[in-house]
């Protein structure tokens, strides 16, 4: 708050005074300049001082560091809610889509306060976490607390990953809480919002056998509190979609369904209309998607119990194995399930897709993975993918309104549980100069299926709390900006 007030002082004071002998940290001279919140779109120089955006102006501006972005848009970094890789590996994939904030909201981070604190001071950009329920829930069991302290050792010596969790944690997944427990996992909840996570993560889609009553207390308690609630629906079905609405409704719980569209499938229409109404009847209720037509996740999860064929609408050969790339058989899809190899399940439609892009208010979120060389591309190239492809050249959307669900919107949608995001997803003065600029002519994803990984192209500079972490599309060595967002609960 301190650095706001500065940053305002600063303002009026050249205003008064004018601002030819004033010297800002870094000018972005010439650019394009978006802010989805105010709807400025004009040629402006925009002056940064202490991390903070100071001065937008058409006037010339001097820099310590001047650098001329004519030709190019000067937007807000974009705000990636649902990210699975957190480490800097895919953060420097991250950042060359010009995401300058990746959460990881839909499952969230065991040991929340001691995650924060391995991150500290070693992120390319800004990072944090919701609440895992699955495995506060899990530490409510008595039997699997050797588990709990397996995966904090993991987590402080830096070598936590999904897969470790998956191994020792799903068992636990089948089985029925008691009322001592149902009431230890709300506590444990309760105390990780107190280490700063931001909000509860509650994908029941991979505890699909869990009693309705089970996941209404969690709705209730997030009603109770004011706490934003992510899930993950119990299948990909309508029916699924009405059960979290209506907890949501019930409860007073604010809600936000991740990848609506790997959700509903082909009724995708009927989702978004619901979510719609929902919303204009005043419930506090989001949604988002990724542009692509395959999902990802692991063999061994709840998504592939018997009966995976009929729920997704596709078969072995529709899975492609992460590791490879090679294409499931009956046989090699038992094989590779007992060690949870990764899949991408191609099961979407592009019409289905393109529908979700252009729906309002819908937010732009990857689901981006942990990094493998044949990782699904949306790790790397989500929001390239909306701005070349379904702004440019489909023309889906108009480039204001793309910008809007990957800034704006998702820091909108945080600000009630994160209040440091209000001063995020905008080009305004005293905003944090998290900024991407990129070439609107030919930006695009680079990331395919079938070859992999690969950097965005067109993304030319990408500021994290007014550092340059991405110059001339080329990442700078050894500097770490980012920081943790945390929830308002933080202790």
């Amino acid at each position: 708050m301190r650095n706001t007030f500065l940053i305002l002082f600063l303002t009026l004071s050249l205003n008064a005074f004018g601002q030819s002998t004033f010297q800002y940290d870094i000018v972005l001279e010439g650019g394009r300049v978006i802010d989805p919140e105010t709807e400025l779109d004009a040629i402006k120089n925009v002056g940064i001082i202490n991390g903070r955006i100071a001065m937008i102006s058409s006037d010339p501006l001097s820099g310590k560091e001047t650098v001329n972005v004519s030709g190019m848009v000067v937007a807000p970094g974009f705000i990636d809610l649902h990210v699975h890789g957190m480490s800097n590996v895919e953060q420097e994939y991250q950042l060359h889509d010009g995401v300058t904030t990746a959460l990881e909201l839909e499952w969230g981070i065991e040991h929340t306060g001691a995650w924060y604190a391995s991150r500290q001071g070693n992120a390319l950009i800004h990072y944090g976490a919701s609440v895992c329920w699955p495995f506060e829930r899990m530490k409510a069991l008595a039997s699997y607390q050797d588990g709990v302290d397996e995966l904090l050792d993991l987590v402080q010596e830096k070598k936590y990953a999904r897969q470790s969790f998956f191994h020792i944690a799903s068992p636990s997944f089948t089985e029925d809480l008691t009322s001592e427990e149902s009431d230890r996992t709300l506590t444990n909840i309760k105390s990780a919002l107190g280490e700063g996570a931001i909000g509860i993560g509650v994908p029941i889609g991979y505890l699909p056998d869990t009693k309705p009553a089970e996941m209404y207390s969690v709705f209730e308690l997030a009603g109770q509190i004011d706490a934003l609630i992510y899930t993950h629906n119990r299948q990909p079905s309508i029916l699924s979609l009405q059960e979290v609405i209506a907890d949501a409704t019930l409860t007073g719980a604010p809600l936000h369904i991740v990848h609506i569209n790997s959700m509903s499938l082909g009724q995708i229409d009927f989702a978004l209309n619901m979510v719609s109404a929902a919303a204009q009847k005043g419930f506090d209720i989001t949604t988002e998607l990724y542009p692509y037509t395959a999902a990802s996740t692991g063999l061994m999860t709840a998504m592939f119990n018997e009966g995976w064929q009929e729920r997704l609408g596709i078969d072995y050969g529709d899975l492609q194995l992460v590791a490879t790339g090679e294409r499931l058989t009956k046989e090699t899809f038992a094989r590779h399930r007992r060690t949870n190899q990764y899949v991408i399940m191609h099961m979407m439609q592009p019409e289905w897709i393109a529908r979700g892009i252009a729906a309002p208010g819908v937010i732009i979120g990857s689901d981006g993975m942990p990094y493998s060389k044949l990782a699904h591309p949306r790790t790397a190239g989500t929001f390239s993918r909306v701005l070349g492809k379904y702004v440019r050249e489909d023309q889906v959307l108009d480039l204001n309104t793309a910008i809007e669900k990957m800034t704006l919107l998702p820091a909108k949608r945080l600000e009630g549980i994160a209040p440091m995001m209000r001063f995020k997803g905008r080009i305004q003065v005293g905003a944090d100069a998290d900024i991407t600029v990129f070439d609107p002519n030919s930006i695009i994803d680079k990331a395919t299926f079938e070859g992999g990984l690969e950097f965005s192209e067109g993304i030319a500079y990408v500021l994290v709390n007014g550092t340059f972490v991405l110059k001339n599309g080329k990442t700078v060595s050894n500097v770490f900006p980012g920081q943790g967002v945390y929830g308002r609960f933080k202790k």
